[in-house]
């Protein structure tokens, strides 16, 4: 099956020295960790079928959050952690997406403008679900970013997960929301708009923001003022998509988007001298004919790739409210006992299997599925490193 890593072994050592300097150290980093994932250059082990003794050389992953074919395991391992968190109501889906003049700021500081996009939104919903006019609750919130559209264009956006209901705000009651219904979503998207732009001109007042090429001129205060105005009319979008049919189906959800990368491997459909075949959706059109294919050259196609590579140690999944990491577990302890639900059984360290024979292995065969043993571990080949940049000490 071809691979986002095929495209940048063919042609990234090529793209890489005609970019050099306009490619950040974190971009690099990806397109390496990409072309080296699960190749001899990470090492790995050569193993052996304990029932059918069928040879296999696995390599070890790269465990680059963008790599595509890192992502199954890491989702898995985050959606086993969050099976004990779901609590037995409806849930929303719920999406706010910043214009496209804000978009096109937001490559340069995405640090600054993909935080308030999770903060505002966060505190947009909370806000109006504590308003005893909406709700009346204090709520939870499970925001993942994604950074892309369907085409790999830059299209910066947040999915909320929403228990559709919270505690009221002595925490004696929970209330639920109306059936099919969880917030205004036109109250959401003017109260986002308002915060957002507002906490966007405070970040430029105190100089956090950088502008470069076209828009440059932003960095002045009275250019980025008149620049802001049309974005206080314009309608920001904010929708909610019909609740989840039960929790199977949100954990079905939350395994297709929280780990997601711009685009998965079996979208691609051909690597050639022409470039880049993948399909996409167009989203404008109705039907069928939204599905779409898309060719564009290799250099393109990477650099469309590169541009939703994340500033280093950034969180692309937040828990907000009364999933926030600090008070989660009394939360969810308190709204189970008012919705009647019995505490998750969570397995005690005495009652976990202990010993080799117990343990699950690592490795599993592929044709027959028992497990394998490792007969050598291979070792990753060594980086080349430079010279040191200083001289030699006198």
């Amino acid at each position: 099956m071809l691979e986002v890593a095929d495209v940048f072994r063919a042609h990234g050592p090529s793209w890489r020295h005609e970019q050099r300097g306009h490619l950040s150290v974190g971009q690099l980093k990806v397109m390496s960790a990409i072309e080296s994932c699960r190749s001899a250059a990470l090492g790995g082990h050569a193993l052996r079928c304990s029932a059918c003794a069928q040879p296999q050389i696995a390599y070890n992953s790269c465990r680059n959050r963008h790599c595509p074919k890192c992502q199954s395991s890491a989702a898995q391992r985050w959606l086993d952690a969050r099976q004990a968190d779901l609590l037995p109501v409806d849930y929303y889906h719920v999406v706010f997406t910043l214009p496209a003049p804000i978009s096109a700021i937001a490559y340069t500081n995405k640090e600054v403008v993909y935080g308030l996009l999770f903060d505002l939104a966060a505190e947009t919903l909370r806000t109006i679900a504590a308003d005893p006019k909406h709700l009346g609750a204090r709520i939870g919130v499970t925001l993942v970013l994604h950074t892309w559209g369907s085409a790999l264009t830059h299209h910066p956006h947040v999915h909320g997960i929403v228990p559709g209901g919270g505690l009221a705000l002595d925490a004696e009651r929970w209330i639920r929301c109306k059936p099919g219904f969880f917030l205004p979503v036109r109250v959401l998207s003017r109260l986002f708009r308002r915060r957002f732009l507002e906490e966007l001109s405070a970040a430029h007042g105190r100089g956090q923001l950088r502008f470069f090429g076209e828009h440059a001129a932003l960095a002045d205060p009275t250019h980025f003022a008149h620049w802001l105005a049309p974005l206080r009319q314009c309608e920001w979008v904010v929708y909610a998509k019909r609740p989840f049919a039960g929790p199977e189906a949100v954990l079905a959800y939350l395994s297709r988007y929280t780990h997601r990368v711009a685009i998965s491997n079996r979208r691609l459909l051909a690597l050639d001298e022409r470039g880049v075949t993948f399909r996409w959706k167009d989203y404008r059109a109705a039907g069928r004919t939204r599905h779409k294919t898309m060719r564009l050259s290799a250099e393109e196609f990477m650099r469309r790739f590169l541009l939703h590579v994340l500033p280093g140690g950034f969180h692309r999944i937040r828990h907000y409210g009364l999933l926030a990491n600090a008070r989660r577990k009394c939360n969810l302890a308190t709204a189970r006992t008012l919705l009647h639900q019995p505490a998750p059984a969570v397995a005690h360290a005495s009652e976990a299997p202990t010993g080799t024979d117990h343990a699950q292995p690592t490795f599993r065969c592929r044709h027959c599925g028992a497990p394998m043993l490792i007969l050598e571990t291979l070792a990753r080949v060594p980086h080349i490193r430079g010279p040191p940049t200083t001289g030699p000490r006198s």
